[in-house]
């Protein structure tokens, strides 16, 4: 399989951070938040391969080797299955902290083969473009899993069915939902919080979680704010993961008494986000602030849109 050269030599792509998992949909749901990205610029090589040339913004230091870096192991996956007789050298401005919860790692990756893809004189659909970065994904958090590549790829709430055969569904959100970010500053990376989870689920946490993934899902197809209210709870992930955020009792508790539909952790954290109507977001920001400084913890936070734009090349 093989496309040829578009005739551009270089291009570059922006995309998105995301929050993955939603709380109820651990590793299949996940939203865009457009507010943070990260840019990738892929210029044509003579010579087939990969090469980091190096990075900017908010992370300096990345790794060089392409099978370690994440942009790189996406593009290096693109190579090996389209042969297009020339390589790539990357670039990449990280607008996304690493360790924070918010797709740092997918958003390199997808943002590294979208610009690629416009490379090419046929481009490749979104669904196989999703294919080559959680090859990318994989080299971050040893596991194959599209919550937060989906979203940074497709934009807003996207619900992601299979990972050999991957279906992608965009699931509408309500009018005036906002989602409600707020990042410590710390690192926590993907890993760990991969690695406390345990291997086996109760039979009745299996069928309330089961039941809470449908009743959002349902709740945001029929603009039903009081089904997404009573559905936005994790009784799997949340409570093996939320001891390695300092305050995270009191920042979900501030967030829901400020009036939040639900609040939970962003991915594998430390972020934390909420979903408020327009009118409850500042109330629900400043609560979960609050609740940060009382546990000594500096933050960065967002109100945002939940968007359906997702990566893009830029212009130029």
């Amino acid at each position: 399989m093989s496309s040829p050269s578009s005739g551009k030599n270089s291009a570059t792509a922006f995309a998105p951070a995301s929050a993955a998992n939603v709380a109820i949909g651990f590793d299949i749901l996940g939203f865009s938040v457009d507010v943070l990205g990260d840019k990738v610029s892929v210029k044509r090589t003579d010579k087939p391969g990969v090469v980091i040339a190096g990075s900017s913004g908010v992370v300096k230091e990345i790794p060089r080797d392409p099978e370690r870096n994440t942009a790189g192991r996406a593009l290096l996956a693109m190579q090996e299955v389209l042969k297009p007789g020339f390589g790539f050298e990357v670039f990449i401005e990280k607008g996304i902290p690493l360790g924070s919860g918010l797709g740092g790692s997918a958003a390199s990756a997808v943002a590294a083969v979208v610009a690629a893809n416009a490379l090419f004189d046929k481009p490749l659909s979104k669904i196989e473009l999703l294919q080559f970065a959680m090859q990318g994904e994989k080299v971050s958090s040893g596991s194959l899993h599209v919550d937060n590549i989906s979203p940074s790829l497709f934009g807003g709430l996207v619900l992601t069915v299979g990972i050999d055969h991957p279906r992608v569904k965009q699931i509408p959100v309500p009018e005036g939902i906002r989602a409600v970010l707020v990042h410590p500053h710390l690192f926590l990376s993907t890993k760990q919080a991969r690695g406390i989870l345990k291997r086996e689920v109760t039979m009745s946490d299996f069928i309330w979680q089961t039941a809470n993934l449908a009743g959002f899902i349902s709740g945001c197809y029929t603009n039903d704010l009081d089904m997404i209210r009573a559905s936005f709870e994790d009784v799997v992930i949340e409570k093996q993961r939320s001891q390695l955020i300092p305050g995270f009792d009191t920042v979900r508790k501030g967030a829901i008494d400020a009036g939040a539909l639900g609040c939970t952790i962003s991915g594998a954290g430390p972020t934390m986000f909420a979903w408020a109507l327009e009118r409850d977001a500042e109330k629900v920001r400043a609560a979960m602030v609050s609740a940060f400084g009382a546990a000594n913890m500096k933050v960065d936070h967002w109100i945002v849109p939940i968007e359906t734009a997702g990566a893009y090349v830029l212009p130029g």
